[in-house]
């Protein structure tokens, strides 16, 4: 029986970051990829010049359209862009009663340009958290939807990482890589409060486009063929490290590069 992964997301015509990365990591990783398109963002490798918001009403059409018709084993969300937006996809998490939730809150592009509206994030707080199954912010994001300055060390993650739980998310994996240091050391915070930690060997590449796109997206395509999310977690996490290895293997543009999402294939 195939796993139907579902994205919720904006586009990226460069296909290293978006629906397209998505689609990418979901085909590598053994799952059908489906999409909801939630923005049109002309962004290449060096930024984004243009976004093009689809009206929330849409956004509900599509959901529904699909959902009506096709099982979905697990949902990863991305860029959502406005409150309209956060609203409309709230009310079909609940309508269809989605599984394996994993809410990316994309805010900021690699190049620094803003993706979600400011006075959406207390929509992406107050409507998107509780409904999600685990949340993947990095330390920015988690700062920004906490109300306060990132973390600079472990102690730090590991109290933001509780507070975003404390705010309705099941579980939360918070993403160390702005930390400084050889390591890239990630934080998985459980529905139980236990805190488990994955480690790996920082890649030293300036090709990271769509990093945090293409994590949630692999975590939520093997938790449907794993036992638990600690174990979705550290094989998403093994993807994306070998992914950054294979990064400098392609040619994309003249800014950051995508990662190598067949990298197993190619």
């Amino acid at each position: 029986m195939s796993r139907n992964i579902l994205s919720i997301a904006g586009t990226d015509p460069s296909g290293g970051a978006g629906i397209q990365a998505d689609l990418k990591t979901f085909s590598a990783l053994g799952g059908y990829g489906m999409t909801v398109v939630t923005a049109l963002v002309a962004q290449t490798t060096t930024g984004v010049s243009e976004v093009l918001e689809v009206p929330p009403e849409f956004v509900t059409g599509q959901l529904t359209t699909l959902l009506d018709d096709v099982r979905v084993d697990a949902v990863k969300i991305g860029m959502l862009g406005s409150t309209g937006v956060v609203e409309a996809v709230a009310r079909a998490i609940d309508r269809y009663r989605l599984p394996n939730v994993v809410v990316d809150p994309v805010m900021v592009a690699k190049s620094g340009d803003r993706l979600l509206a400011p006075e959406a994030i207390e929509a992406v707080r107050s409507e998107l958290l509780p409904r999600a199954d685990l949340v993947t912010p990095n330390l920015p994001e988690a700062a920004e939807l906490l109300g306060e300055p990132p973390a600079t060390d472990l102690d730090g993650m590991r109290a933001h990482a509780d507070r975003l739980r404390k705010l309705g998310a099941r579980r939360v994996l918070l993403k160390g890589g702005h930390l400084p240091g050889p390591d890239s050391v990630d934080l998985l915070v459980s529905d139980d409060g236990g805190t488990t930690t994955f480690t790996a060997e920082r890649v030293p590449t300036e090709n990271t486009h769509g990093t945090g796109c293409t994590l949630s997206s692999a975590i939520a395509t093997l938790r449907p063929q794993r036992p638990g999310w600690p174990e979705a977690v550290r094989d998403a996490k093994s993807y994306i490290t070998e992914a950054l290895r294979r990064a400098d293997d392609l040619d994309v543009g003249h800014g950051k590069g995508p990662v190598h999402h067949f990298h197993a294939w190619w």
